[in-house]
Formats: structure tokens, sequence, C-alpha cells
């Protein structure tokens, strides 16, 4: 496993986790000081990817790019929770590595609420966003994932409604003023299940349609300028 791996798996199963404690803790809109802290936590690991070397501006380019067209998705299309947003960002931890599709989703997550509203959920969507781009590349890396478009669509669904959809319904659970037990996690989690399978649908059909072409591009613009190197091959 590469450093930037390690150090991504670090940064989320423990510093972002802490991050949230924090911010869970202070009063206000601490919510912008989690999201900073997040930001720049995520920031170590994508720059460890690089090896030694500095960032050339083409690649820190294309990162931006792939931003952009996650968070115009989001904000743009008027289909409630049907979008291909995290189907995008996912695409990116595929052909760019684990750090690239972290780093794609906790940026789409945080600027695209500029658009549609911030607030203390913020940072748990930060989270969960880039955890949809860290599995993809995970998975990717480690030659599970085919790039076949039934096997993208498939790891899109699934993706979404075992780990990203459950992990935005635990920024619902803490978030809401409840006593945790049994029944209301139960609630919580059927509650959240109907916009599960929409957002896992967008990310399936997104997957299905446009995944293999996506990824092709984004190879050959990885091999002719010798940038990030991820799982697509």
């Amino acid at each position: 496993m590469k450093k930037s791996t390690a150090v991504t798996l670090l940064v989320f199963f423990l510093l972002i986790p802490a991050a949230l404690y924090l911010g869970l803790q202070l009063p206000g809109r601490s919510y912008y000081l989690t999201a900073t802290l997040i930001i720049l936590e995520i920031l170590v690991p994508f720059f460890l990817a690089f090896e030694g070397r500095r960032p050339q501006a083409r690649e820190l380019v294309v990162v931006a790019v792939l931003c952009a067209i996650a968070i115009a998705s989001r904000v743009a299309l008027p289909l409630p929770h049907f979008k291909p947003t995290i189907a995008v960002i996912m695409l990116a931890g595929i052909a760019f590595g684990t750090e690239t599709g972290f780093m794609v989703g906790a940026i789409t997550a945080l600027v695209s609420n500029f658009f549609v509203g911030q607030g203390a959920f913020t940072p748990w969507q930060m989270m969960a966003y880039g955890a949809a781009g860290l599995a993809a590349g995970f998975f990717a890396q480690k030659g599970w994932l085919p790039r076949k478009p039934w096997a993208l669509a498939l790891f899109g669904f699934f993706a979404v409604m075992l780990w990203v959809g459950p992990l935005l319904d635990v920024c619902s659970l803490f978030l809401t003023p409840i006593q945790i037990n049994r029944q209301t996690v139960t609630a919580i989690f059927t509650s959240g299940l109907v916009v599960n399978v929409v957002q896992a649908s967008g990310a399936a059909a997104t997957m299905l349609l446009l995944g293999r072409p996506l990824l092709e591009k984004l190879e050959r613009i990885q091999i002719k300028y010798g940038m990030l190197s991820g799982g697509a091959h």
C-alpha cells in the first residue's frame, strides 16, 4: 500500500472523526472551523501522492475541473437526489487514486453547499462524499473493480447504499436532538432509505452510461501528461 493511501485511511478513520467530534462540542457556526480542518487534513495525503515531486499545474487543473463538474451536477440539475455527483467523485477516485477521489468529494460537498445551503451537516457531507471517492479509488487500486459498465453501475449503487448513504444517515443521528437508542437509530436509517435508493440509482445510471467513456478520457490525460496514477488501468 502506498504511503499516501495509508495516510488517507488514517485521515478518514481517525482525524476526520476527531474533527467532527470537536465540531459537536463547539457552539455557534463551528462547522466552518470543522470544514476547514477537514480540508487541511485531506491536503496531506493528496500532496503525498505526488511522491516527493512538486505537482504540475495541469494536474491541479484536472482535479479542479473534476470538482467543478461534480459541483455543477449537484447544484444545476433540478432532480432531487437523483444526480451524477457521487458518480463523478467515484470516477475521480478510480482514475487518479484514493487521495484525489477523497479530495474531490470533500471539496464538492463544501463548495456546492454555498449554493444549496451551509449548516452543521456540511462537514459530515464532506466526509461522506469524500468516502465515495476513497472507496472507489481503493477498490480500483486493488483490482477489485472491473471497468465494465455493469460492474461500475453495481459498484456505484451498492457503494451509496452500504457506505455513503449510511454515513449521511449518521449525520442526522448526531445532529438531531434525540436520545440515541435502537428505536431512534432504526427510525433515522429507515427514513433515509428512500433518499439513499434515489441517490444510489443516480450514481448507478451515471456509471452505466458515462463511466467507461469518462474513464477512458481521464486515462488518456493521465498517460499523456504522466499525471497522478490511480486504478483505472
